[in-house]
């Protein structure tokens, strides 16, 4: 056992323990979550934490042995070594400064190790004066928060992209299958199951062009700024150093904030990005809808789609299958909706020169991006690849259909058209066998009518036919 102690007293910490006196408390009086921090966070602080001593060791403020032996700890906590030391709950007072600390702790104990010093040692490197010098948590955990979130959208922005593609190949496979369109949920007008796709494709497209728009405005970061800011304590030359080895250890183009203080106070720019999330969780949640409706069934539903069996359905029911990956997207659609209403309320909540609340931002920030991403790669290779159209039921349902009239209208006009549609509703013969026994229009005629290539692109179906007699 070591002892360690801070102003508030002394406490035994276990010597094979990384981390400290502050982690010690931490872990007393936040027992909240039973979520530590997010691996990528940590990887994130470890980020901040190297840049932080390269920059100190160039302005010469910190000795280079102990700075190097700073990074390489640093580094290994980035390559993954030393996570199940990071023990604080996500969730804590104290805008984050019990995970801050925990990262000061773990690394100044590791890079003692690394001289060939005992743990506990701070007299040489200590957790505050050195892992910690020129910096604040007031700028660590929003800088941190920043790199985390870019590193995972990266993620995001990959698996929305593959999900796009396979709706696209999806839309490719079944441009020439007609359906019916729906407005209301009641019949409307045919339309190819390709353009439903292709148009799922969009939406998801537009989703990226959001989330990496709103990922720019977070590579501004306020490292330097300290306590409230102004820069105590952090020397100019440190806050150029700073962003520039950040850039090179997160791989993204880090720059200091215009305004230090406006960055300090105001995470305004947290609640835009969570924001995309929702309206991304929104429309692929829109999406999961269609899907299961498309596939509901198989005998007394649409049965359009024939989805991937990906598990038995029912305890009781035998032989039933359900649309578990939809169902599943909805529900993780459901989860960062509500997400989004708690960054959004802990924006709101700062006072002055700090919001104290971005710990709670930054769990459920984390949050939305993990389970977006893994819903995404979910619904791409466990449904959307394997989706194949029921294209004979399709069919069945055109023909059945009095939708297919409006595409009449410019021949036969609208009256004649609802007089036709509310005779085939009340006898169960189709428009087409209506308008032929009538005399309106050829069999031939409306063979090309209500063809897919003429019905479901601008223009008047079958147009040559206006002309003649």
């Amino acid at each position: 056992m070591r002892i360690e102690k801070d102003f508030l007293g002394e406490i035994e910490i276990p010597d094979e323990l990384y981390y400290g006196v502050q982690t010690t408390r931490a872990l007393h009086n936040f027992s909240i979550t039973g979520h530590v921090i997010n691996e990528d966070f940590i990887v994130a602080l470890a980020i901040v934490k190297a840049a932080a001593a390269r920059a100190s060791v160039r302005t010469g403020r910190m000795p280079a042995v102990i700075g190097g032996a700073i990074v390489k700890a640093a580094e290994e906590i980035i390559a993954g070594q030393w996570q199940n030391q990071f023990v604080v709950d996500c969730i804590q007072g104290g805008a984050g400064t019990s995970m801050n600390m925990n990262a000061n702790e773990v690394i100044a104990n590791r890079a003692l190790e690394i001289l060939g010093e005992p743990k506990g040692n701070y007299a040489l490197i200590s957790p505050n004066n050195h892992v910690n010098m020129a910096q604040s948590t007031n700028d660590v955990i929003p800088t941190a928060i920043r790199i985390c979130t870019i590193r995972k959208a990266r993620k995001m922005i990959e698996a929305l992209a593959a999900l796009a593609a396979a709706f696209e190949a999806k839309g490719e496979e079944f441009s020439q299958v007609l359906k019916m369109g729906r407005t209301h949920l009641q019949d409307a007008v045919p339309i190819t199951l390709g353009q439903e796709f292709q148009a799922y494709a969009e939406a998801i497209k537009r989703s990226m062009r959001r989330i990496e728009l709103t990922v720019q405005s977070l590579h501004a970061v306020n490292m330097g700024a300290t306590a409230v800011g102004t820069g105590l304590n952090a020397e100019p030359e440190y806050i150029a150093f700073v962003t520039e080895e950040l850039s090179k250890l997160a791989g993204e183009p880090i720059h200091s904030a215009k305004n230090m203080v406006d960055a300090t106070q105001n995470t305004d720019e947290l609640a835009e990005f969570s924001g995309t999330l929702k309206v991304s969780a929104l429309a692929l949640s829109k999406i999961a809808n269609d899907l299961r409706l498309m596939a509901s069934g198989p005998k007394c539903g649409l049965n359009e789609l024939l989805l991937p069996a990906m598990q038995s359905g029912s305890s009781i029911m035998p032989g039933k299958v359900n649309p578990v990956i939809p169902e599943m997207m909805n529900q993780v659609a459901f989860q960062v909706i509500g997400n989004d209403l708690a960054v959004s309320m802990a924006v709101e909540a700062g006072q002055f020169e700090l919001n104290v609340m971005e710990p709670v931002m930054a769990y459920n920030l984390f949050n939305s991006l993990t389970i977006l991403t893994n819903a995404v790669n979910a619904l791409n290779s466990k449904c959307v690849q394997g989706i194949k159209a029921n294209v004979e039921h399709c069919n069945s349902m055109i023909d059945a259909s009095v939708g297919t009239v409006t595409a009449l209208l410019p021949h036969i006009g609208y009256e004649q058209a609802s007089l036709i549609a509310k005779e085939a509703l009340g006898s169960g013969h189709s428009i087409k066998e209506i308008v032929v026994r009538k005399g309106l229009l050829t069999a031939e005629q409306l063979d090309v009518i209500l063809s897919p290539g003429e019905m479901t692109q601008p223009g008047i179906a079958g147009k040559q036919f206006l002309s003649q007699p």
